[in-house]
């Protein structure tokens, strides 16, 4: 009897799920093998070049997890991922979060190498995985508008939000790798197998692993703001302070988003199902940016907004003093460069389109998560700091 009991304990704890994640390491990864591994049935396979380092004073660390199993692999390297993951034959889920930077945006060699590691994973996952139920891809709001002079942007003015049918957008010049790799699941799939495809605005969210960097950016500008007693202010145009241009997504909302389709039958499919994945709140710079400096200690000057001013131009110069706050504060060791990308925050706050969607249909069919901006970013300062990668 005893015997039984143990065999019956042992079938109720073995994983019905499998999950391979790759790009566990990024901002939604991270939160996908969060929230994967607290149901007692899934088991995950996490897939990236290098693993995440994980403070362990502030949780236990996943890899002590026996359903967790990270793999280091190179997907670019077609050799390297089959080796590394043509023996998952259990695999039943598939996220794909992750992309090659490698390239400048929009350019072919960007499309190429992107659509040559999805296709990589899927020769070595696919002729294996014969329990298969779902694959998940993220690609982005970007879908819907180039960056490039695409045919749309004559209309940025007069459609604010698009649904997930707006039709893509066709340039003389730019390859979105977006498509790239929607037309190779669907190819690959053959009407198979369930997926679908996820697409966030700017992902609010905490990784080292992760090039455009929104939270490491700003927290590390609020902390130097704080430091040197310099104003929290806002480098951008007029437009991008005053009215939304980019959704905000929260990464706890796109990784639930993502378990939801892929494990809710009633709105699966197996031509594909997109999905915006958006807070849904419509917050300005202008709304929340005082909020968001006092939240940091920084000084914040009554008037937030300078056009002239450029993060790149005025935080570059800044790595000396990041280690000295990294010091001072017993900080997680990082460069500067680790957590803030420059750069990127003066595009964001001077895109010239609006990349905004609509909610319509993932509220329709039932997933009606949703988060305030100031609330996101707020949780994401906390979290910085509980992993001590900020004071």
């Amino acid at each position: 009897m005893a015997v039984i009991e143990k065999l019956q304990k042992r079938v109720k704890k073995t994983p019905k799920d499998v999950a391979i994640i790759f790009g566990v390491t990024g901002l939604v990864g991270k939160q996908l093998l969060e929230k994967l591994l607290s149901r007692s049935k899934w088991k995950v396979y996490g897939v990236a070049r290098r693993p995440e380092i994980t403070v362990t004073s502030v949780k236990k660390p996943v890899h002590t997890n026996p359903n967790y199993h990270f793999i280091s692999c190179n997907l670019v390297d077609p050799f390297e991922t089959q080796t590394k993951l043509s023996h998952l034959h259990d695999v039943t889920h598939v996220f794909w979060v992750t992309w090659a930077s490698e390239f400048p945006l929009d350019s072919i060699e960007c499309y190429e190498q992107n659509k040559a590691m999805m296709s990589n994973a899927m020769d070595s996952i696919l002729p294996g995985a014969k329990g298969l139920k779902h694959f998940s891809l993220q690609t982005g709001t970007k879908h819907y508008v180039s960056l490039q002079g695409g045919s749309l942007d004559h209309l940025v003015k007069r459609v604010c939000y698009y649904d997930e049918n707006c039709p893509r957008v066709e340039t003389l010049i730019g390859y979105n790798f977006y498509y790239g790799l929607e037309d190779l699941l669907k190819e690959r799939l053959a009407g198979a197998v369930p997926w679908s495809v996820h697409r966030p605005g700017l992902i609010i969210g905490s990784s080292r692993k992760t090039v455009y960097n929104f939270m490491g950016s700003l927290c590390v500008y609020g902390t130097i703001c704080k430091y040197l007693n310099l104003p929290f202010v806002f480098g951008g145009r007029k437009e991008c302070w005053e009215e939304q241009f980019v959704d905000v997504s929260d990464a706890r909302l796109v990784a639930k988003q993502q378990i939801w389709a892929a494990t809710n039958d009633s709105v699966q499919s197996t031509n594909g199902q997109a999905f915006n994945s958006i807070n849904g709140d419509g917050s300005t710079w202008k709304d929340i940016w005082g909020a968001i400096g006092d939240k940091f200690g920084a000084v914040v000057p009554l008037e937030m907004l300078s056009e002239e001013f450029t993060f790149a131009g005025s935080m570059s110069d800044k790595g000396g003093v990041w280690k000295e706050i990294v010091k001072k504060e017993g900080l997680v060791e990082t460069e500067m460069e680790d957590l803030a990308n420059w750069y990127f925050l003066d595009a964001l706050f001077r895109c010239p389109v609006k990349m905004l969607g609509t909610r319509e249909k993932a509220d329709r069919l039932g997933f009606t998560k949703r988060y305030l901006a100031l609330d996101s970013i707020s949780h994401w300062i906390d979290v910085l700091r509980q992993e001590k990668l900020i004071p």
